[in-house]
């Protein structure tokens, strides 16, 4: 990480002072994209819903190397014709090496567009996986859980174990609508400071609230599974 702070040109004597909080955001990013990766096809996708995005806009107005976005983009394209699959049916997964290595590659482009304009609000590439992550650490947290310890609680599990949708179905549904959003930045949102700012806080209002009141809504379904899961304890135990 921070071979990449030296790329994007922040260890310097005039920035300096932006490692420390680029440090916790890139930290927060990528172990929220390693947990987020937990169905087929979904890394994939929201990869391609950041990186295809990004490379229009550097189309229009360079801030990295376009090859470097080409050969990432190819990249994920030939893993997603092996992963972009139903359940039991991918042939190959990302696991912890490659989802973080697609976090990496995320955060390495949006850094570029940041360091270029000194805006943040560029960050809201990555928003829909921020609000589930955030989301569900602070449910977790009102719960008294062990953050440390596995859990089903995002809202993407919740769509796939407890409502029975099929993995390609939430994929395209995260990663779809963090294109719309992505677009929508770049294209319809004004190239002023407080327009991309007021978009950013619009979009975490609107999706943070659809998704607690998602969570809900379903979140009993998990935890009658958990009440089952003791039973079943209790009655191997007996």
């Amino acid at each position: 990480m921070g071979l990449m702070f030296h790329q994007l040109g922040m260890v310097n004597a005039e920035l300096w002072w932006m490692v420390v909080p680029a440090l916790i955001v890139c930290v927060g990013a990528s172990n929220i994209t390693n947990f987020m990766d937990g169905i087929n096809g979904i890394t994939g996708a929201y990869t391609l819903a950041t990186l295809v995005p990004a490379f229009l806009m550097n189309m229009a107005c360079p801030f990295i190397e376009e090859s470097l976005l080409t050969v990432c983009i190819l990249s994920v394209l030939v893993f997603c014709i092996f992963n972009f699959r139903e359940k039991g049916k991918a042939k190959c997964f990302a696991g912890d090496v490659g989802s973080l290595g697609a976090a990496f590659i995320m955060l390495f482009v949006i850094g570029m567009k940041v360091m270029q304009t000194m805006d943040p609000t560029w960050l809201i590439f990555l928003v829909i996986y921020g609000i589930d992550g955030v989301t569900t650490i602070c449910h977790r947290i009102l719960l008294r859980e062990n953050l440390g310890q596995a859990h089903r609680k995002h809202t993407f599990q919740l769509m796939a174990n407890e409502l029975k949708m099929s993995h390609i179905s939430v994929s395209l549904i995260f990663a779809g609508i963090q294109l719309l959003i992505n677009l929508g930045f770049v294209y319809l949102c004004p190239d002023l400071a407080i327009a991309h700012w007021v978009y950013l806080v619009g979009v975490i209002i609107v999706f943070g609230g659809l998704n607690l009141l998602f969570r809900k809504k379903f979140y009993h379904l998990h935890a009658e599974y958990l009440i089952s899961l003791k039973k079943k304890d209790y009655e191997t135990n007996r």
